[in-house]
């Protein structure tokens, strides 16, 4: 097997097979490091600002043959049943992350990508003018290595990365829990429904098939004696709205995908010389909508400095601040906004009747169509 590559990518969601595909493109040969087999599930609320589409064909991933829901209104509701409609100016579509990951990786095969499927990469250490990636069962050499490994990895932790050891704040103590189910409930609308410390996000993605996914805090599940159905039934149903959706969905799966310890805090844009992407480079809130074309973007940009002829982190860290800082403030200050009962409630009847100041503030979590 090849050891030795110009791109070593740890971590093939998202951003890293968009990356992949983009450096396969221009001639480059590039391994990704992958400790899960496609296709598989991920915790993500699966809709993507529209923003994304023309980058997404251009990558090779046929948007246009599959039927997907385009979603043009948006509707969130209090913790306890206050209602607020708008329409997304911009809007986006639904596509599950089992469906979207596994395309991407097979179009970044097709290209010559090397995918190291079910591979836990345990170090990686800079040699003054190359990488060495090592995993349980090999190691690797390459000129540039790029950490997209996710919200929180083993590598996280072992580097002692500053978002890890954090204190405890509202900024760094969620779970994210999805499902998919089947339901009557319209293709073109994303609600947002909010319960005591949380919110839960339900849209159409493929094959008339709905994901359901929120995020609230560790106390919640705890005080739930950790059982998810218990906190479902005792703090999401609260909500008048999340009941109904509850009580009116049929769920596709034995038991939802969870993940825990999701922060929003800082984190660093370049460490041990390894240019950080995606989740790991930064996690905007959920309730923003638009996680995922952050991570389109994120690889669009880097691959411009990795065509470089010199490579320059100083101006990745420009370009991504640039392109990412306002947004991620816009979505801390809201993330805290929200989640409080009372602050909500206040909030969504603001809304309400200042429309054009909700618009105002989406806007503020979205970009331009990738490469304007």
């Amino acid at each position: 097997m090849q050891k030795n590559y110009d791109v070593a990518i740890v971590g093939g969601g998202l951003a890293g097979l968009s990356l992949s595909i983009l450096q396969a493109k221009a001639g480059k040969s590039v391994v990704v490091f992958e400790k899960n087999a496609y296709p598989f599930h991920r915790v993500c609320g699966e809709y993507i600002s529209l923003e994304s589409w023309d980058f997404l064909t251009f990558l090779g991933v046929p948007l246009n043959e599959m039927n997907l829901p385009i979603i043009k209104k948006l509707e969130v509701s209090s913790p306890k049943g206050t209602l607020l409609q708008a329409d997304l100016d911009l809007g986006g579509f639904g596509i599950s992350r089992y469906v979207l990951d596994f395309e991407l990786a097979k179009i970044a095969k097709s290209l010559g990508v090397t995918i190291l499927e079910k591979t836990r990469v345990i170090d990686v250490n800079f040699n003054v003018d190359f990488f060495r990636i090592t995993t349980h069962e090999n190691e690797y050499n390459a000129k540039i290595a790029i950490g997209s490994f996710g919200k929180r990895s083993n590598l996280d932790v072992d580097w002692k990365r500053k978002f890890i050891f954090k204190n405890r704040t509202t900024l760094n103590q969620y779970i994210g829990v999805k499902y998919h189910v089947k339901a009557d409930f319209p293709k073109d609308k994303i609600v947002l429904h909010n319960f005591k410390d949380g919110y839960c996000g339900f849209s159409a993605i493929e094959n008339d098939t709905y994901c359901l996914c929120y995020l609230t805090t560790k106390n919640n599940l705890k005080a739930s004696d950790n059982s998810i159905e218990k906190m479902e039934k005792q703090i999401l149903s609260k909500n008048p709205h999340l009941k109904f959706l509850f009580e009116n969905s049929s769920r596709l799966w034995n038991a939802p995908e969870v993940i825990s310890q999701v922060s929003f805090e800082k984190k660093e844009l370049v460490f041990h010389q390894m240019p950080m992407l995606g989740d790991a480079s930064g996690v905007i809130a959920p309730l923003c909508g638009n996680g995922m074309s952050m991570a389109f973007q994120g690889a669009f940009l880097l691959n411009k400095v990795l065509n470089n002829t010199a490579l320059d982190l100083n101006s990745y860290q420009k370009e991504w601040k640039k392109s990412f800082g306002s947004r991620l403030l816009a979505g801390r200050i809201i993330q805290s906004m929200f989640g409080n009962e009372f602050t909500t409630g206040l909030l969504i009847n603001f809304f309400r009747f200042q429309p054009y100041l909700l618009r105002s503030l989406i806007k503020l979590t979205h970009g331009n169509k990738i490469g304007d």
